[in-house]
């Protein structure tokens, strides 16, 4: 949450597949409204203020040229017409911030997803400081999964990618599920780590795949094969 307050409702259904920019709670709105029409208010007041003294500033004006008033009362008159423009300035950006924090109090999904159990309920207070979220969203589809590469083959890789030994290819990744079947999608390398892990000795490669059947979820164990690189064999023959 940005704002605290008391959850008045909630829109989602545990477990469903949420939209990004899609309500899933409100929180009562009342107090961030009227700090929204007394913003308004100060802003009205503020504005007319600033009117009446540019009119005083501006009568005073060629009444100072001729004399007619001191130019200190002239000097005040604008002073005072400046001051008033930047109160107007000052009220205008309470206001928009009254605002921002009304539009708070309806707390959309910020990505597509599955949306899990609400760790909050209708009638809970909650505060914009909280460390608690709200809910979780998993976005499933792509998904990422993390493959563990020892630093010792990554080195090995390396080197006979150097000295001509094999050729680098697009590193297309398949996947065995915890069951031993295969995993039908076919995913790609997007990264690797430059840190090797010091209690593992090993470096992380990071694929993405397409998980539109929802197979995949967060925390499950599967094994990776992936090609780095080929060798090149060329034939001839003898005419």
């Amino acid at each position: 949450p940005q704002v605290s307050g008391i959850i008045r409702r909630r829109f989602f259904t545990e477990g469903s597949i949420v939209q990004r920019g899609q309500t899933l709670y409100e929180i009562d709105p009342r107090l961030y409204r009227a700090a929204v029409n007394e913003a308004e208010a100060n802003l009205a007041s503020a504005r007319a203020n600033a009117d009446a003294t540019r009119v005083r500033a501006d009568r005073y004006k060629p009444l100072a040229a001729m004399e007619a008033v001191s130019k200190q009362d002239y000097t005040d008159a604008a002073a005072q017409a400046s001051q008033a423009g930047a109160s107007v300035q000052q009220t205008r950006a309470a206001l928009e911030t009254a605002r921002i924090n009304l539009q708070f109090t309806k707390v959309p999904a910020p990505i597509t997803g599955r949306i899990g159990r609400s760790l909050f309920t209708e009638g809970a207070l909650v505060t914009a400081s909280q460390t608690d979220p709200l809910t979780t969203i998993q976005r499933l589809d792509p998904i990422f999964v993390d493959i563990q590469q020892s630093s010792a083959d990554l080195l090995a890789l390396r080197r006979a990618l150097a000295g001509g030994g094999l050729v680098p290819t697009r590193a297309a990744v398949k996947l065995k599920l915890e069951d031993g079947s295969d995993y039908g999608e076919t995913g790609s390398i997007q990264f690797s780590e430059v840190i090797v892990a010091p209690d593992t000795g090993t470096v992380t490669l990071r694929a993405q795949f397409p998980n539109r059947q929802g197979i995949l979820y967060p925390g499950m164990f599967v094994r990776a094969q992936l090609a780095r690189g080929h060798r090149d064999i060329v034939t001839l023959e003898r005419t």
